[in-house]
């Protein structure tokens, strides 16, 4: 069996992570697997960088200008194109295709022409909106319909556009390019994320959830408290928050602002990840972003709680790692976090509602961490493990391969 991924990055960040453990899977098993991905720069023989980082950056500031994405990487698109005819991979998997590295016309109408399977990996939205990756904060679901009409601040989010709105015309071009992909399976990464599959135009499509995963040979309880390293009271209840950043003026940052103004001095926070301002407080001790995945799993391990503040995830990679790690979880009702804390490992409290999240940070100071962990511990053997879910992966690709064989030959 050969796969080959396209992702917008490469063994590094949530999806580039993912696609070298399928690729590691796949070849224990004694399979073939390739991804192409667009930014970075990395060595493996398994992978293919496409495009320079000239066409990356014109691309980028091209499709920023004029905020129609994904129509600039045209020679780049040709040469991945060459690539993948030369590895004539049995399926092709696509997860983020977002970046400013394809010309999306081009590979799409490979793909229609070329009649190979097709996985889309709904690691976010974006392939259901104009633009979006994200939309429920604002409370839009036009792309149930089609996009038209974004509000000039969502015009300038992520994917960029600084003068003009093509999100109508992308919303179309998508419909399009998917559908003529004759045999596509997509999968989200949540029951959430399959669900809002089967309210777009991709609703008569095979549709699956395969969980994210999370390795639990490295996230597990460990029994060394390492809070003094940081400068932490190792006795304090202890509140862990993780982010690749924490933005001044962002919404994480507030509402965990507003949560350090609302506990007393008997509790301590242990913030993990890139801070330009840190907050000035005796409770908050900042640690830069931590690379060492062992160092993290004694952080979550030494904490009493993790509270995620994020409103838009669709899994929520580090509340599963917390809660391997035997740490119950406080999240926000809202996208596909609270089926990480749905079977005893923790609480959702409704969307930005910081006295609730408040409240369930008490109860679980009162219950004691150990009154959660082994419904923590269980949830995330029995579901997020890498082998089982990466099986499921593996799984699928097979029947596919065996369906597909058997529409060639009745």
């Amino acid at each position: 069996m050969k796969i080959l991924q396209i992702n917008s990055v490469y063994a590094e960040k949530s999806t580039g992570r993912t696609c070298l453990e399928v690729e590691q899977a796949l070849v224990k098993a004694g399979h073939e697997c390739r991804t192409a991905y667009g930014v970075g720069q990395h060595d493996s023989p398994n992978a293919y960088k496409i495009g320079t980082k000239a066409e990356y950056y014109v691309s980028n500031i091209l499709g920023r200008i004029t905020g129609y994405h994904g129509h600039c990487m045209y020679f780049a698109t040709k040469r991945l194109l060459r690539y993948i005819r030369r590895f004539d991979p049995d399926i092709i998997h696509l997860r983020n295709l977002h970046a400013h590295y394809l010309h999306y016309p081009l590979l799409f109408r490979y793909l229609k022409k070329a009649g190979k399977p097709v996985v889309y990996n709904l690691h976010d939205c974006w392939i259901l909106t104009g633009k979006c990756a994200h939309y429920t904060v604002r409370g839009c679901y036009k792309w149930k319909e089609t996009c038209y009409r974004c509000p000039k601040e969502v015009v300038h989010q992520y994917p960029h556009s600084y003068f003009f709105d093509f999100t109508r015309k992308m919303h179309r071009e998508k419909k399009a390019w998917l559908a003529g992909i004759p045999n596509l399976t997509v999968v989200g990464v949540s029951d959430w994320t399959a669900d809002q599959a089967r309210q777009s135009y991709l609703k008569d499509r095979r549709i699956e959830r395969i969980y994210n995963w999370i390795n639990l040979q490295v996230f597990y309880p460990r029994e060394e408290n390492v809070l003094a390293r940081f400068g932490a009271d190792p006795e304090k209840f202890t509140v862990i928050c993780v982010s690749v950043s924490w933005a001044e003026g962002s919404v994480r940052y507030e509402y965990l602002k507003q949560l350090i103004q609302r506990v007393d001095e008997n509790t301590q926070f242990i913030v993990v990840g890139q801070c330009d301002r840190p907050i000035k407080s005796e409770k908050v001790f900042h640690v830069a972003y931590v690379s060492d995945t062992g160092l993290l799993a004694k952080l979550y391990s030494s904490a009493h709680v993790y509270v995620h503040f994020s409103l838009e995830d669709t899994f929520g990679k580090v509340i599963a790692e917390a809660m391997a790690c035997g740490t119950p979880a406080v999240v926000f009702r809202s996208t596909g976090c609270p089926e990480l804390v749905a079977k005893g490992g923790g609480y959702a409290a409704d969307p930005g509602d910081m006295d609730q999240v408040y409240k369930y940070v008490q109860e679980i100071f009162k219950n004691g961490k150990d009154y959660y962990r082994d419904a923590c511990v269980k949830t995330t053997r029995e579901s997020f493990s890498y082998e089982t879910n990466v099986g499921q992966l593996m799984g699928l690709y097979e029947d596919i391969l065996n369906k597909a064989q058997q529409e060639s030959y009745p």
